[in-house]
């Protein structure tokens, strides 16, 4: 038993998948770690390009760090789907699918006869869930859409970093979140079928990562639509709120100190920085003034925050029931001693030995996300398609034919 067929709430489900990059994989890594077996169909030639996007993952020559973050507890099958022959293999695999994901280009499926349509009369039983950068219909749906595409024309750039000086949010937040959008839609649509069974083929799913991302920026938007303003970005803080930023201390590290009522904020001038007359002002006795005012109050307590240790001040901040805490970077992260405590961390096996991983984040009594391997290319192909029913001698003839990948050698 592989994996990402290790009891779960969603073992016995079977999602057959044609995904690259992030968004897709990373759909049904979540699904994987709720036990669903993945069975991920990668080209021969290469497989899904994340595989080569670096080689960080246990040293030179290793696995490249955006595979391994989404891609465990898969079972990888190398076909040539630009072949009849490794295209009936995939209908093969699909006859015993619960579901179909794909993040290919625009058009993709549908020229593979692999549509929603089409899978709604080859394969009635299949969800077929589509991840693309801009939904079908509009203006730029043809466009090639990428993470940081996607977050410059959705607004979440201009809305980061600082005035005159926009960034991309670090993490991939469109394909992380639109991934986790089209897993959520997968449950949901097992849990009818299992509930209300109703005739006639599975629901499809369409899900874009500029609709998932003008989802995300609801609040810039809603403020915006309402106000005729675009919000300037503060870098380490809110245009939302004030105070609300990160401020350096007296032995060199950075606070981060959030508030976000008028009770919060005058505990903050009362009982943290010691500054009755701004607790006092009526510029500052609400959140809409305090935002108007923000320079004042962010020069007080960077003056305040520059005399005092990083210790000393998230003491007296949780003693004040402020919430605080501190800028890490990565390499801190990885270190944390809050992920220790917690037991956050898993060995995962991976073609290049094993490595450490963060468990995912829920947790959930009586049940431990199996946290599968990271499979190599092809690696599962001959295994599952035995499985599937393909015979040696018929796997040898669509390895001549090259409907299939090579054998797997590790």
């Amino acid at each position: 038993m592989t994996a990402s067929q290790s009891a779960g709430p969603l073992a016995g489900v079977t999602v057959v998948a044609m995904e690259q990059a992030v968004a897709a994989p990373m759909c049904t890594r979540v699904l994987a770690d709720f036990g669903a077996r993945i069975i991920k169909v990668e080209n021969p030639n290469g497989g899904d390009f994340a595989r080569a996007y670096d080689d960080v993952v246990n040293g030179p020559g290793g696995l490249a760090a955006h595979f391994v973050w989404s891609n465990r507890g898969k079972e990888s099958v190398t076909l040539n789907t630009k072949s009849a022959a490794g295209l009936e293999v995939l209908h093969r695999l699909l006859d015993r699918a619960d579901a179909f994901v794909s993040n290919l280009a625009p058009g993709a499926t549908a020229r593979l006869g692999l549509s929603p349509a089409d899978l709604a009369e080859r394969h009635p039983q299949v969800i077929p869930v589509e991840i693309d950068g801009y939904g079908p219909g509009g203006p730029i749906s043809h466009k090639r859409a990428y993470d940081l595409l996607v977050q410059a024309e959705s607004g979440s750039c201009a809305v980061t970093g600082y005035p005159g000086m926009p960034a991309k949010p670090g993490p991939a937040v469109a394909d992380f979140t639109s991934g986790l959008y089209a897993a959520m839609s997968i449950v949901s649509l097992l849990y009818g079928r299992a509930t209300r069974p109703e005739p006639g083929p599975a629901p499809h799913v369409e899900l874009s990562l500029f609709d998932v991302m003008t989802d995300v920026m609801g609040y810039a938007l809603t403020y915006t639509q309402h106000s005729g303003i675009d919000q300037e970005p503060l870098g380490v803080g809110s245009p939302a709120v004030a105070p609300y930023g990160a401020f350096p201390t007296r032995d060199g590290q950075t606070v981060v100190l959030g508030t976000t009522n008028d009770r919060e904020w005058q505990r903050v001038a009362r009982e943290i920085i010691d500054r009755p007359d701004l607790a006092d002002d009526p510029r500052f006795a609400t959140n809409p003034g305090r935002c108007a005012h923000r320079d004042v109050l962010e020069e007080a307590i960077s003056a305040w925050c520059a005399r005092h240790d990083l210790a000393d001040i998230q003491d007296k901040a949780d003693r004040a029931g402020i919430g605080n805490s501190r800028y890490n970077l990565p390499s801190e992260v990885i270190a944390h001693p809050h992920l220790v405590a917690r037991d956050r961390w898993r060995t995962v096996a991976t073609p290049k030995g094993d490595i450490r991983a963060l468990r995912p984040p829920p947790v959930i009594s009586d049940f431990e996300q199996p946290m599968g391997a990271i499979p190599g290319l092809g690696e599962h192909t001959d295994a599952v398609l035995t499985e599937f029913g393909f015979s040696a001698e018929e796997l040898a003839q669509l390895r001549a034919e090259g409907a299939i990948g090579p054998a797997y050698r590790g």
